[in-house]
C-alpha cells in the first residue's frame, strides 16, 4: 500500500450500497457508472428516457441497470448528479421526493464557452452544490468528481486513474462515505475539501484543467500533497 492509499483505507464499507447516477448516459456520469461498477459497486444509470438508460447500461456491463430518473433516485442509497447545467434545477427539484434522506453527490461543474475557451460561472446560491442543497433540504448533499477527465474515466484500456477526488459537504458521515466511494476506483483518493459554501472554486477549477488540457493535449487531475 503507497502512502497515498493509506490516507483514506479506514474509511466506512460501501460496498453494500446502489449508486444511482442521474445523468448516466452523458459522457461523465457513463464514466463514473462504468468505474464504480468495475470496482464492484451496484450502479443504476438514469436519464430522463428509461430506454435509452437501459441501452447505455446494457452497453456498459459489469451489471449496471438503467432506470428513469425518478426509479434511479428511488432505488439507490448514494446519489451522483451528473447532468448538464441547464437541467440541473429542473431536475433536482422534480426529484425531490424520491431524492428525501439518500446522499447526494453533485459533480456538476457550471461552465460558459466563448472563443476565448472555458469560464466558470457563479449560480445565484453560489455553486451548482448550493442550489442543490437549496432544492433538496430534505436530502445529505456532497460536492465531489468534479475533476475528471470523462475520456479517462470511459477508456476500458485504463486500468487506474490517478487523482484525488475532493470532497464538500456538511455532514461528515456523508462525505467519509463519498471518500470511501471514490477510493474504490483504481488509483483515486477522496480527500475532504471544506463544506459546501467553498463548492464554487472548486468547480470552477474546472475551467483551468480544460484550458490545461487544450493546451498541452493531456487529461489532467489533480493531486494534495502532504496529505
Amino acid at each position: 500500500m503507497t502512502s497515498l492509499e493509506s490516507a483514506t483505507s479506514a474509511g466506512p464499507d460501501v460496498t453494500e450500497l446502489v449508486v444511482g447516477v442521474l445523468g448516466g448516459t452523458g459522457d461523465q456520469g457513463r464514466g463514473l457508472a462504468y468505474r464504480l461498477a468495475k470496482a464492484g459497486q451496484q450502479v443504476i444509470i438514469g436519464s430522463r428516457s428509461a430506454e435509452r438508460a437501459e441501452a447505455a447500461a446494457a452497453e456498459l456491463g459489469h451489471g449496471v441497470r438503467g432506470a428513469d430518473n425518478a426509479a434511479c433516485a428511488a432505488q439507490s442509497d448514494i446519489v451522483i448528479v451528473a447532468v448538464p447545467w441547464d437541467g440541473h434545477g429542473e431536475t433536482l427539484a422534480g426529484l425531490r421526493a424520491e431524492l428525501a434522506g439518500k446522499i447526494v453527490v453533485d459533480c456538476v461543474n457550471p461552465l460558459g464557452f466563448d472563443k476565448q475557451g472555458a469560464y466558470a460561472l457563479k449560480p445565484e446560491e453560489g455553486s451548482a452544490a448550493q442550489q442543490a442543497a437549496a432544492l433538496l433540504p430534505d436530502s445529505r448533499v456532497t460536492a465531489a468528481f468534479h475533476h475528471l477527465s470523462a475520456v479517462l474515466l470511459q477508456d476500458p484500456e485504463v486500468e487506474r486513474i490517478d487523482t484525488d477526488v475532493m470532497v464538500l459537504g456538511e455532514d461528515r458521515a456523508a462525505t467519509e462515505l463519498v471518500q470511501a466511494l471514490a477510493d474504490r476506483i483504481p488509483g483515486m483518493r477522496g480527500i475532504f475539501a471544506g463544506r459546501l459554501r467553498n463548492a464554487h472554486q472548486v468547480e470552477s477549477l474546472v475551467a483551468n484543467l480544460i484550458s490545461v488540457n487544450r493546451r498541452y493535449k493531456a487529461h489532467a487531475g489533480l493531486r494534495i500533497t502532504d496529505v
